[in-house]
């Protein structure tokens, strides 16, 4: 009898698990496009989009190889719409001996999966995902008797591990394990991120975008333009463009943020790897080569490579380990709702319609956009993680449970009590005046805390400081800050305290 293969929308690579050594003639390969998946929450329509596309090449690359596909689109009036009721349908239809399946990315998926070979009443074989570099059991052991799981000393285990950026007597390249001060410049003036390739859309991208704008019109964001690589090969064409063109500025800026830049030097990769059209390690071994080559400076690839080999790897393994409570922390007890323009940007606060209006045109904002600005302002106001991990989870064309909730909970939110983060990353709006050009055109004043100009990030960052001294005070990174609240005036902390509540009275209407 033959396998019936099940492969997810991101499992679109060739060497996956559950494909390898696989003779294409004993087996049929699944892929279905599922209401069920798309609406879980309502994804963002290029979202959508990219991971259909990709799909359907995907697909059609694995009938080249030799493969029997039944492939499900989303109009297949014999579409059961979920996930389960597809797999169900194929077994029914091929009465397959066994059902082969590359563990998924999502804990409520991996739940889901365990109990099909009772429901199914057929063996089902889960395998691993080897395309990640450390596996959930590695991580478990590595976090054993840690009472804090920090990035830095995981990802310097894995730089030993896999001879990235390391001497030959054992040393890191560089003699030092980071270069993140160096790469925290503000922009200068007139500063512009390289024009990026461009992909012409054929019949397929085409065929999904109408189906998207139709099927899914009431989802956030804009559909089209639509630049998403689909393929292998176009992911991999637009990675070699950023390691030649874009890298070697990448260290330097990577904390920048400019108006109307919503790239800069960043490498737009993130969708791709996440769904696996390019590998991490092949990603990884191409910018080391590019600083050994002289073509990169070392603060620029060290920094690169630190975001896959080391927070990517982490949040992963620290996401497997921590669920499922990990989901329902709330350790701030922040409960207020997400403002409206966390939907349609529109707010007077520059910085936050920036990085809205990016993240509704592109899918996307980079990682500080996403940290310093939208996270930090729902850190501030004290809004609920759960609606912002939502929110998070559904805007962004890379975000999966796996990567979205440990660096929206834990990181931007501080919502697992310092499991990840060892202090909040509350900040003013000092820090966005600094690594930004928005402050100089918005409504709001930056160097205001008080009053109707001020900025609203200003005042709710001591408030913040203020309302959660009982949490916060032990925590020894922020000794400081709390002696700076401490030594303030009483009638400035009153001043700044009523500020604050002014502005949280009206934050719908910032």
């Amino acid at each position: 009898m033959k396998s019936l293969i099940l492969v997810l929308g991101d499992q679109l690579s060739a060497s996956l698990s559950s494909l390898r050594a696989v003779d294409p003639a004993t087996a049929t390969v699944l892929m279905a496009e599922v209401m069920g998946e798309a609406t879980y929450v309502p994804h963002h329509k290029k979202k959508i989009a990219f991971l259909f596309s990709a799909m359907r090449h995907f697909a059609e690359d694995l009938r080249k190889r030799g493969f029997s596909v039944r492939y499900v689109t989303l109009d297949d009036p014999d579409n059961s719409q979920s996930l389960f009721g597809e797999v169900r349908r194929a077994v029914a239809d091929l009465q397959p001996g066994n059902i082969v399946v590359t563990e998924p990315g999502e804990y409520r998926l991996m739940q889901e999966m365990r109990s099909w070979q009772r429901k199914l009443n057929r063996p089902v074989e889960i395998r691993g995902d080897d395309r990640f570099l450390c596996t959930p059991d590695e991580f478990r052991e590595w976090a054993k008797g840690r009472k804090q799981l920090r990035m830095e000393f995981f990802y310097r285990d894995k730089r030993r591990r896999y001879e990235v950026l390391m001497e030959p007597d054992g040393a890191p390249t560089g003699g030092q394990w980071n270069f993140d001060q160096d790469n925290r410049k503000s922009p200068p003036k007139g500063l512009k991120g390289p024009k990026r390739v461009s992909h012409r859309k054929d019949a397929i991208v085409n065929a999904v975008l109408d189906m998207v704008e139709e099927r899914f019109g009431d989802h956030f964001g804009t559909l089209r333009p639509f630049h998403f690589a689909v393929t292998a090969e176009q992911a991999w064409k637009e990675y070699e463009h950023f390691v030649e063109k874009v890298l070697p500025n990448f260290g330097d800026y990577q904390d920048a943020m400019v108006a109307g830049e919503p790239y800069l030097y960043h490498s737009l990769i993130s969708s791709y790897l996440n769904a696996g059209l390019i590998l991490p390690l092949q990603v990884i071994r191409r910018a080391e080569k590019a600083y050994r080559d002289g073509k990169a400076p070392l603060n620029a690839v060290e920094g690169f490579i630190r975001q896959i080999l080391g927070w990517r790897e982490y949040v992963r393994g620290l996401y497997w380990t921590q669920m499922p409570g990990y989901a329902e922390r709330n350790h701030l007890n922040a409960k207020r709702p997400l403002p409206r323009y966390y939907w349609d940007g529109k707010t007077k606060m520059a910085c936050m319609a920036a990085a809205i209006g990016d993240t509704i045109e592109h899918a996307y904002s980079h990682h500080i956009q996403r940290l310093m600005v939208t996270g930090n302002f729902a850190l501030l106001a004290g809004i609920e993680p759960k609606q912002v991990c939502d929110w998070y989870l559904l805007v962004y064309a890379d975000a999966y449970d796996w990567v979205e909730l440990p660096n929206t909970l834990g990181m931007a939110l501080y919502g697992d009590g310092g499991l990840m983060a060892s202090k909040p990353y509350a900040a003013s709006g000092k820090y966005i005046d600094r690594m930004s050009n928005f402050c100089g055109s918005c409504a709001y004043d930056v160097k205001r805390s008080t009053g109707d100009k001020a900025c609203p990030f200003n005042a709710l960052y001591w408030d913040f400081i203020a309302r959660n001294e009982k949490v916060l005070k032990g925590n020894p990174r922020m000794t400081t800050i709390y002696a700076s609240w401490n030594r303030m005036d009483e009638g400035k902390r009153q001043d700044l305290r009523q500020a604050a509540a002014d502005v949280l009275g009206r934050l719908d209407a910032l």
